[in-house]
């Protein structure tokens, strides 16, 4: 061995240790059975999701290959792509998917606005604070579809209604809100569902934020809109993306409000992709076609969810680096 080589041996064997050192860092001694003897606990319910959501979708997506009416006996016959191209072209699934984006857009929107002038009011101190904000609370605790049968009687009925009710002394009387305005009686309801869950989210964005640097800001002279607009409304970003993403997942879901509510009428002028899609199943009887709409639905929900949750994770990620 050459007095060249020991220097170059010693290198490797200091790189080898410190690999070796690395390693011993990150596993903390945890054996292979100790790993699963931990995550034992989870299986039932790992178990439990598969079934229940994943078989399902398994069975929707051969039947979504199938051309199956139930009305008519022997129907039932292996078509392939057929129905996801009949989907495409049917106009009305689209004028049906344009209603849904309209409804979780507004909603969400709507909702956000709302539920954040509610959180900056419950964040100030006042006498009864805690009773407003049960009451705030309230609608979001309403099964669904009490609630929509309480909107569609006991606020927009164009005899007994509340809202007309108030608005009588502008001269709107007996407006009939559900047939007239189907979309927009709706979007009112699940806006007031879904406020206080949009309420909360800020509230608890607007408790987190540390009270030192609104009172520095005040001391260098800065008026309440310019504290609002440079540091509380950025640090209240990553609450309001979290809301926005999680009501946009849930609101495409809608069924309940849509269905006491209007029944997708007139037309499908109400209707959204979930009543359409009920429509297909159990009043067209068309197996196929309705699971195929499924699918298309599953899919473009998952892409834009799984993308919103990635932005939405960097941004709290990114905060607790910068903390």
């Amino acid at each position: 061995m050459t007095t060249s080589q020991l220097p170059a041996e010693a290198d490797a064997l200091t790189e080898a240790e410190h690999v070796a050192r690395i390693k011993e860092k990150q596993d903390p001694g945890v054996s292979r059975a100790e790993g699963w003897r931990r995550r034992g606990p989870l299986l039932p319910a790992l178990i439990f999701m598969i079934i229940v959501t994943q078989i399902p979708f398994l069975f929707t997506l051969y039947y979504s290959t199938l051309s199956w009416n139930l009305v008519r006996p022997g129907s039932r016959h292996f078509v392939g792509l057929q129905n996801y191209l009949d989907v495409v072209r049917d106009g009305t699934f689209w004028q049906v998917a344009i209603n849904t984006v309209v409804i979780i857009v507004l909603t969400v929107l709507l909702s956000v606005i709302i539920g954040l002038l509610l959180a900056l009011l419950l964040d100030r101190v006042f006498l009864g604070r805690g009773i407003v904000r049960t009451l705030l609370i309230t609608p979001f605790l309403v099964t669904p579809v009490a609630g929509a049968l309480m909107w569609k009687t006991a606020m927009l009925d164009p005899v007994f209604g509340i809202i007309n009710w108030v608005l009588s002394p502008l001269g709107l009387k007996h407006v009939d809100w559900v047939s007239q305005f189907p979309l927009t009686s709706i979007i009112i309801a699940l806006v007031w569902q879904w406020t206080p869950f949009m309420m909360l989210l800020i509230l608890a964005g607007l408790q987190s934020m540390p009270r030192d640097i609104l009172e520095a800001g005040r001391v260098d002279g800065a008026g309440a809109f310019q504290l609002f607009r440079e540091l509380t409304l950025p640090h209240l970003r990553r609450f309001i993306e979290l809301g926005t993403v999680l009501g946009a997942i849930y609101l495409v879901n809608t069924f309940d409000a849509i269905y006491m509510m209007t029944q997708g009428g007139p037309g499908t002028a109400s209707a959204n992709l979930p009543f359409y899609i009920y429509q297909r199943a159990f009043l067209g009887f068309d197996i196929g076609q309705a699971a195929a709409m499924g699918v298309i639905v599953v899919i473009f929900t998952m892409i834009i969810a799984s993308f919103a949750l990635r932005l939405i994770f960097k941004s709290f990620t990114g905060k607790e680096e910068a903390a």
